[in-house]
């Protein structure tokens, strides 16, 4: 008993080296030794980027592609031409004829665009001047620059002004001015202008004493002209006997377009209202416009305008 108890601690520590040898074992052997009991999990690759992808780079907002959007079809919009903006040109002209010693003077107004336009032909509006004046009356008033602009806005249409100059204040049986006008001038004119030769496209007006001679001119040759215009008309002492019968010899069809007017001062009133009066008696298709006015300048330009929209209206 005395040897087993002297041999205990010996067999002891015998045993305790041993535990200790097969805890070293165990914890070098490799990890899979010890997963051959059950079966192996499935292996998931994953794979991890090295570095964060760049994104797409995204387009500026010039240079982005436009969105394409339906097909349009698109009305051009009219040319303007440059040569509305130049506007007219009033040339002077002066024509010797056998029927006086001296020559006749006269202005011709060409519109905007007639030298660029060499095809087109053009209405003719007779301009004629009252007493003690003389072919720049009208000028002076301003019946180009009212054209210019007339024309320029599409208000009307582009045409022709013959301003012709009276150089005697008698009546027509001693003044031949009224010939002058239809059997020199306008030849002429429609000679070297280009002119519409019809006489719906040819008006003949006048102020004072060339009211006078644009209703002379227009019932006596009323072949050759489609309108008259009488501002503050005084009619010829000549003409009053004459005025029925040159109405009545025009065919109801070819009846001149007829405008008239006169300031409600004006000294000569009496006179365009005996002949409104002779109109309305024939049963004449006309305009009469009485206004607030004398019998002067002022008057007739304040007007103006409107004479150049009835002249030109229907062409």
């Amino acid at each position: 008993m005395r040897l087993v108890l002297l041999l205990l601690p010996v067999l002891m520590a015998l045993l305790l080296g041993a535990c200790q040898e097969a805890g070293a074992a165990g914890a070098d052997a490799p990890s899979g030794s010890f997963s051959q009991s059950s079966p192996a999990a499935p292996s998931i690759p994953v794979t991890k980027p090295t570095e964060t992808p760049t994104p797409e780079p995204k387009p500026s907002p010039d240079a982005a592609t436009p969105t394409q959007s339906p097909t349009t079809t698109l009305t051009p919009s009219p040319t303007v031409k440059a040569c509305l903006d130049d506007g007219g040109r009033v040339e002077n002209h002066t024509l010797r004829t056998d029927l006086s010693p001296w020559p006749w003077e006269f202005r011709v107004y060409t519109p905007p665009c007639y030298d660029e336009d060499r095809d087109a032909h053009y209405p003719l509006l007779i301009l004629i001047h009252g007493s003690t004046y003389n072919d720049d009356q009208w000028d002076r008033l301003g019946a180009d620059e009212t054209a210019d602009e007339l024309i320029a806005a599409g208000d009307a249409p582009p045409f022709l002004i013959l301003m012709p100059r009276d150089r005697r204040w008698v009546d027509p049986p001693e003044d031949p001015f009224g010939e002058a006008v239809a059997d020199r001038i306008l030849p002429w004119v429609d000679e070297n202008y280009r002119t519409i030769p019809a006489r719906e496209y040819r008006a003949v007006g006048g102020l004072s004493r060339g009211a006078a001679w644009a209703v002379h001119l227009g019932l006596s040759r009323w072949e050759q002209f489609g309108a008259i215009g009488g501002h503050s008309l005084p009619v010829f002492w000549s003409d009053t006997p004459k005025i029925r019968r040159w109405l009545g010899e025009i065919p109801p069809e070819a009846l001149p377009r007829i405008y008239l007017d006169i300031g409600d001062r004006d000294y000569l009133i009496e006179s365009a209202v005996w002949f409104e009066g002779v109109l309305n008696e024939m049963n004449i298709p006309h305009e009469w416009h009485q206004f607030a006015g004398r019998h002067e300048e002022a008057y007739w330009m304040r007007h103006l305008e409107e004479y150049i929209r009835w002249y030109t209206d229907p062409w």
